[in-house]
């Protein structure tokens, strides 16, 4: 995945950068309770499927989708994807396409954060000087080129002394106590902003006054240098970025048992908060895509 250090040409643009598919966000597919949910959210024995592993059009899965979208930016050969364990029957045969190496298993959900932390590591480990694009597989995209293009800008960015991690913020069309918010602040000498604060879930009436003072729904879609992030998380948490890096070269018992002991962090909430300083965030206001599926009934 990521030993083969050449460049690689990108629709006209040279980028060295490791693409990071995260599957989070786990749970159901939300909306109400009519039989079209259930038909994509179940599976033929009536068990739920997580949402990741669901189709809503009767093709491709959200999951497939969000490796389509990494290999739209970068070789095939360096897209991972981060899964649980637990979910093993629903990932094998979706990702049979990726080398065995670049599936990188969990032995159990303990956060964004730790979720994020494990491949880090493991990219790093084979190339120190990697980029890296986090893409949850959680979303719903109207327009991939478009998001294909403000992807490879942000990882551009952060080859900019001042832009290590580049978050992209969705343009709101309306108000929803379900999203994440990023406050922008000052406009820097690029196309990103500034990060103010991260809101988590407002209600109702502060998520309005949020859309008036121009925020944006946080995609949980980031592109930063590797090296960057991994100094972010031994700010706050160097005992466990220690421990996971003895874990995971040390075989799967040791990460099991790691995982038992570890606390559920989230990553806005536990690594970013606190680090706006170092943030920016790129506007893409062509309402590309949905970080929260909503599925009504007919």
């Amino acid at each position: 995945m990521l030993t083969d250090k050449k460049s690689r040409e990108i629709n006209g643009q040279i980028l060295k950068t490791a693409l990071l598919t995260v599957i989070a966000r786990p749970g159901l597919l939300a909306g109400g309770e009519g039989s079209r949910l259930r038909s994509l959210t179940t599976d033929g024995a009536g068990a739920s499927v997580p949402k990741q592993f669901c189709s809503l059009f009767g093709a491709t899965t959200l999951l497939e989708d969000a490796l389509n979208r990494g290999r739209a930016v970068a070789d095939g050969g360096r897209v991972c994807a981060i899964v649980a364990d637990h979910h093993h029957r629903w990932w094998c045969k979706a990702l049979r396409g990726l080398r065995s190496t670049n599936v990188i298993v969990q032995p159990s959900s303990r956060g964004t954060a730790i979720g994020i932390l494990l491949p880090l590591l493991k990219i790093l480990a084979r190339d120190p000087l990697a980029r890296i694009v986090v893409l949850p597989s959680d979303h719903f995209v109207r327009d991939e080129a478009g998001l294909a293009r403000s992807l490879r800008l942000a990882a551009s960015l952060t080859e900019t002394p001042e832009s290590n991690l580049v978050l992209l913020g969705i343009g709101p069309d309306h108000p929803d106590s379900e999203f994440g918010y990023i406050v922008p602040g000052r406009p820097d000498r690029h196309v990103t902003f500034r990060v103010q604060r991260f809101v988590e879930k407002p209600d109702w009436a502060t998520a309005t006054g949020l859309l008036d003072a121009g925020a944006l729904w946080n995609s949980f879609i980031f592109a930063v240098r590797g090296a960057a992030l991994l100094e972010l998380y031994r700010r706050r948490h160097s005992t466990i970025v220690d421990a996971m890096a003895k874990a995971f070269t040390s075989g799967k018992a040791a990460l099991g048992e790691l995982y038992e002991r570890l606390p559920n962090l989230d990553f806005s909430r536990d690594v970013l908060e606190g680090a706006e300083d170092t943030l920016r965030v790129l506007a893409v206001h062509t309402y590309a895509l949905r970080n929260r599926i909503n599925v009504s009934e007919d």
